[in-house]
C-alpha cells in the first residue's frame, strides 16, 4: 500500500527509499523534489518567526531528514519539526550574539543578551556608567566629554593604531557594557580577565586580552591608581585628555598596536 510523504509512515518510506538509492537520489527523484517544496512551505512561517531567511527552515529539515534518527522514528515529521525549531533558534541567537551557530547552541554562550552598542540608546550615559562620570576641571571651559563620546573616541584610537574597526567596536562596547553592570573599573577588570566569551568573540589570546583590559580600564595595581596608566584610556578621555596626548604616549601606542588582531593572510611562517 502506498502512503503520501505527508504522513509519518509515508515520509519514512520515502526517506528509506532515498537512502538506499544513493546520494544522487535527492537531486533526481521527482518525489524528493515534491517533498522539499512541501517542506519549504511547511516551515517558512517558523523561519520568519525566528527572523531567519524563509528558506532556512527547509535547509534545516533537509539536514534532519538525512539522519538515521528521523528514518527510524515512530513519527518522523515530529522529529524533523523539533530539529528545525532547534536550528532556527540557534541561528536567531547567533545573529543576535554575533557568533557562529555552533557557539550559539552552547548554553554558556546563548544565555547572554544580544550584542548592542551604547550609542544606540538615548539614555544619559554618564548616569548609566557612573564610574565614568567625573567632575570637569575648573579651568576647562569646554563641556566635559560624555561617556559614550569617550567610548567612540577610544574606538577611533584603536582603529587608527591597527585594529579593525568592527573588532575595536565589539571590544570597547563589550567592556563598557560590563562596566555599566558592575559600576567599578577594578571589579570589571577582575571579571573580564576570566571572561572566555570575549576572547572567543575577538579571537585574541589571553596575554593580548589582559593588555587590552589594562589599556582601557587602567592598571589595577594600587600603586598605579593616580597615574595615567592607572586611570586607563576611557577615564582619561572622559575627563578631557585629548587624543593627541594619548598618541604622544609611546608605550600606550605600542601596546595598542601590538594587540591588534592580525588577518590570517598576513601571518608568515
Amino acid at each position: 500500500m502506498s502512503y503520501s510523504f505527508t504522513t509519518p509512515k509515508g515520509l519514512r518510506r520515502l526517506l528509506v527509499r532515498l537512502r538506499v538509492s544513493g546520494p544522487l537520489a535527492w537531486e533526481t527523484d521527482p518525489e524528493a523534489s515534491d517533498l522539499m517544496r512541501f517542506t519549504a512551505r511547511k516551515y517558512e512561517a517558523l523561519a520568519v518567526k525566528h527572523r531567519c531567511d524563509s528558506s532556512a527552515g527547509a535547509a534545516a529539515a533537509f539536514e534532519a531528514m538525512r539522519t538515521y534518527a528521523v528514518r527510524s522514528a515512530i513519527d518522523p515529521w515530529a522529529v524533523v519539526t523539533q530539529a528545525v525549531k532547534v536550528s532556527l533558534i540557534a541561528e536567531e541567537r547567533a545573529a543576535g550574539l554575533m557568533c557562529s551557530v555552533d557557539q550559539a547552541r552552547r548554553p554558556e554562550i546563548s544565555r547572554h543578551h544580544d550584542v548592542r552598542r551604547f550609542c544606540d540608546t538615548e539614555a544619559d550615559l554618564p548616569n548609566f556608567l557612573p564610574s565614568l562620570a567625573v567632575e570637569p576641571f575648573k579651568a576647562v571651559e569646554t563641556p566635559p566629554t560624555r561617556a559614550f563620546e569617550a567610548v567612540e573616541m577610544a574606538i577611533d584610537l584603536f582603529t587608527a593604531l591597527g585594529w579593525p574597526h568592527d573588532t575595536a567596536t565589539c571590544a570597547l562596547d563589550y567592556i563598557a557594557s560590563r562596566l555599566a553592570e558592575s559600576g567599578s573599573r577594578s571589579k570589571t577588570h577582575a571579571a573580564l580577565r576570566r571572561d572566555h566569551t570575549a576572547r572567543a568573540l575577538l579571537d585574541i589570546d589571553q596575554d593580548a586580552w589582559s593588555t587590552v583590559l589594562r589599556i582601557i580600564l587602567g592598571n589595577p595595581n594600587p600603586d598605579e591608581a593616580c597615574t595615567s596608566d592607572g586611570h586607563g584610556v576611557l577615564l582619561r578621555l572622559a575627563i578631557g585628555h585629548p587624543v593627541t596626548e594619548l598618541l604622544d604616549d609611546d608605550l600606550l601606542v605600542f601596546d595598542i598596536s601590538s594587540t591588534a588582531p592580525r588577518p590570517a593572510g598576513l601571518i608568515h611562517a
